[in-house]
């Protein structure tokens, strides 16, 4: 209930596309732009719309958080992050999280399961994906990784961050004092918030998120 009202909330969002033609995706791209595909083929249950073939393109260094859909090259609509856009047989949900995309998902609305949409294959989640088909063994690995050192970044950062926060007068006053047990140099703070953010950007490329370990609670309601 709640699902479906948030829904038609970030519908109402969505507001109809110009009609210029969709850019294709060039490797400058690959610093600020996602692109991501969907066919209807399979999906649509009107014969007419499962030739229809669309695309979400966002840019994360846009100021206005806007996605756009595409349909046959050609803006449809546009709306706000998070979006979700009608679609024939249900809606395209897109979401984004500081270091890249967390959520690019057809959702049927008679409940059949979601599909992700297939990214762009010059895009960053397209080698990503790419990557993965070809060497899986290794691309588990790497995700592996990415998953550990977040939450090694979680576990040395709340002892720090409660004591940081507990040495603030007001909060000391009502909660006390928090001293912690880890104390890290500020060379390997810094190391480990980079390797964060890394491991953050490569489960971004996977279309992986977690609000705990990777950040960007969804506050849209």
């Amino acid at each position: 209930m709640f699902a479906g009202w948030r829904r038609r909330r970030r519908q109402n969002k969505v507001k109809p596309g110009d009609g210029h033609h969709l850019r294709p995706f060039r490797w400058w791209h690959l610093a600020h732009r996602s692109l991501f595909h969907l066919r209807m083929e399979g999906v649509a249950a009107e014969p007419q719309d499962r030739r229809r073939v669309y695309a979400v393109s966002l840019s994360h260094f846009d100021l206005d958080e806007k996605v756009h859909l595409y349909c046959h090259g050609r803006h449809e609509a546009e709306s706000t992050l998070p979006a979700a856009f009608p679609v024939p047989g249900g809606h395209i949900e897109v979401a984004a999280s500081t270091f890249g995309v967390k959520r690019m998902h057809y959702v049927p609305q008679d409940g059949s399961p979601e599909r992700q949409l297939t990214p762009d294959a010059d895009s960053n989640e397209g080698y990503r994906a790419r990557f993965a088909a070809r060497h899986p063994l290794a691309s588990r690995m790497i995700g592996f990784v990415s998953l550990v050192v977040l939450v090694v970044a979680l576990l040395l950062g709340i002892p720090q961050l409660l004591e940081e926060l507990t040495s603030i007068e007001d909060v000391a006053d009502v909660v006390g004092t928090f001293s912690s047990p880890l104390h890290l140099p500020a060379w390997a703070n810094t190391a480990l918030i980079v390797a964060a953010a890394l491991a953050s950007f490569e489960r971004a490329l996977r279309l992986r998120h977690n609000w705990l370990l990777d950040g960007d609670m969804d506050l849209d309601f």
